[in-house]
């Protein structure tokens, strides 16, 4: 084995390569968990736990609708479009289990982005959380999907208790917008269906597709990350490792306030949880903090993860700061960068570190973390997990010198399968082996990375990515506007934010109007905080619009 750097800073009981096909399946992880955990606690949500017993039969009752109700084959994708519920967990495995493919879906998404994920996917069955049918009844007949499973936040909560919790969601919260959707299945009727069959399991191997991952595009329309079962098992495996001088089995109670659809909170939280029998706190609406600190005191939580976004928020709640963390072990943070003082104040007030680890969707996710036996070091994104390879390169994939700036390439059995049904795009980010983040890095002689700035003009809002064609199309499409240029600035609450700046066509039209118009088409973290208007954009000798330029401007105007 080669020796890097980072190896001397290793934990002692992190091995430096790990089984990364020690299962034959993401199915395989949960079968043995299912087995060795019985009727210990999987998921716990709005007060009602859910045994690792009890999802095996959920599961494989929906399983058997999606495979024997509804005959669909092996590989089908499956769009689930919902927060976290205990339903979440239900869905996704026994897509799985039948040997489907999973289409994350945030349920926040507008009609349009619906329908171009649903028909990118090539989506044959769409679950989704009722609040948000309305919009899937707007895309019906323009997408491919013609089976609709519907499910409403209580259904699985039990007796009286989801009765009430759907009827004041719907009635008295008025959170379910009216929708008609002829066909569509209730969730409960997909599961009643699919008990009436005996379970049969599907053959899986590690080649097969587990996840279409969305991620947005620089070309403005957003692609599907295909991970495989072997891209997913091995980044449960690495995590498991990393994390293994802090956790034991059947002891940990896990926070999972980020959604489940997101690529971080499914592989961290959901899989290598699992593998040690972890109880899983789902958080559903983790804005309401007020709530979420009440739900946090009845539990003696051990692992936390989130964005930093989230850990400020919690911070600055006087609910949080009352709270018991005596039993509080690992904090992580990823998704977007751990500001200094987001991390100093946590260990402050809850005595545990916050390491902050790195990755992408198409890395599924994690390439690097910072050591959790309290040598982390703040301000990095810590050292790659075991089995894999970062370096700092330059524009022709040769490592650059130590401490000199490049893009941060991958390595690692995480890596992405390709860009589903698009070849060309994952040529482009594809150097060889090695995946080219899009990230400016720099490497220390510890082997430490740090990120200082980004190639790609994406822009990320509290751990979401933001590319700027998709918010330019979005207000090019408006009569009154002749140009558009999207940048991404600084922003304390949320790493970034969306600005526009527009050169007119109607000299009358309000950043107001430009907003609302962007409320239509996009999820609220696409949507611009500020509008500028200008009479003209800076431009190449091609006539390309040069955001560098754009926010060279804004910057000097402030």
């Amino acid at each position: 084995m080669k020796e890097y750097p980072w190896f001397k800073n290793y934990p002692a009981s992190v091995d430096k390569e790990v089984n990364c096909e020690a299962y034959t399946s993401v199915v395989d992880l949960f079968e043995e968990s299912v087995e060795k955990y019985q009727n210990d606690t999987a998921y716990e949500c709005m007060g009602k736990t859910m045994s690792f017993n009890e999802l095996d039969t959920l599961s494989a009752n929906f399983a058997n609708y999606l495979s024997k109700e509804l005959k669909l084959p092996k590989g089908t994708r499956i769009a689930i479009q919902m927060p976290n519920t205990l339903q979440y967990p239900v869905v996704m495995f026994g897509a799985l289990r039948a040997g489907m493919i999973v289409v994350n879906t945030n349920p926040l998404y507008t009609p349009s982005e619906m329908e171009h994920q649903f028909n990118d996917a090539g989506a044959d069955v769409v679950v989704i959380v009722a609040n948000f049918a309305s919009n899937l009844e707007k895309i019906m007949g323009k997408i491919k999907a013609k089976h609709v499973v519907v499910t409403e936040l209580g259904d699985l909560l039990g007796g009286l208790k989801g009765t009430i919790v759907n009827l004041v969601v719907k009635h008295i919260k008025k959170m379910v917008p009216a929708y008609s959707i002829p066909g569509a299945v209730s969730f409960k009727d997909a599961l009643a269906k699919g008990a009436k069959y005996s379970f049969s399991k599907e053959t899986i191997s590690l080649e097969d597709t587990a996840y279409l991952q969305y991620t947005g595009g620089t070309t403005g329309v957003s692609k599907g990350a295909e991970l495989t079962h072997g891209n997913i098992v091995a980044n449960m495996q690495q995590i498991s490792a990393w994390m293994k001088p802090k956790l034991k089995e059947r002891e940990e109670l896990v926070v999972t306030a980020l959604p489940l659809y997101h690529i971080f909170a499914l592989t961290v939280n959901c899989l290598a949880m699992m593998k040690i029998g972890a109880h899983n706190l789902l958080i559903t609406n983790p804005r309401d903090m007020k709530a979420f600190c009440k739900d946090l005191s009845k539990h003696e939580f051990t692992v936390f993860t989130g964005v930093n976004t989230l850990f400020n928020g919690l911070l600055n709640q006087d609910s949080f700061k009352s709270l018991n963390f005596k039993k509080l072990k690992i904090a992580v943070g990823g998704g977007m960068a751990v500001q200094k003082y987001t991390a100093e104040q946590w260990k402050s007030l809850t005595g545990v570190p916050l390491a902050e680890g790195y990755g992408l969707t198409e890395t599924s996710p994690v390439a690097s973390c910072n050591p959790i036996d309290g040598t982390e070091r703040i301000g990095t994104i810590g050292i790659p997990l075991p089995n894999t390879e970062m370096m700092i390169a330059d524009d022709d994939g040769n490592e650059v010198p130590l401490g000199e700036r490049g893009e941060v390439l991958i390595k690692g059995p995480q890596v992405m399968k390709g860009y589903w049904n698009r070849p060309d795009e994952t040529a482009k980010v594809m150097h060889g082996d090695w995946f080219k983040s899009g990230d400016i890095g720099v490497m220390d002689e510890d082997g430490f990375f740090k990120i200082v700035d980004r190639k790609k003009e994406m822009i990320l809002v509290s751990g979401f990515n933001v590319y700027p064609n998709e918010v330019e199309d979005c207000i090019a499409g408006m009569d009154e506007v002749t140009e558009v240029g999207v940048i991404g600035m600084p922003d304390p609450r949320s790493t970034e934010k969306v600005v526009a700046y527009i050169v007119p066509k109607d000299k009358s039209l309000t950043s107001e109007q430009v907003i609302t118009h962007c409320h239509q088409y996009l999820t609220n973290y696409k949507v611009p905080k500020e509008v500028y208007f200008t009479d003209e954009l800076p431009k190449s000798n091609v006539g390309k619009i040069l955001r560098r330029k754009i926010k060279e401007a804004h910057m000097g105007r402030r």
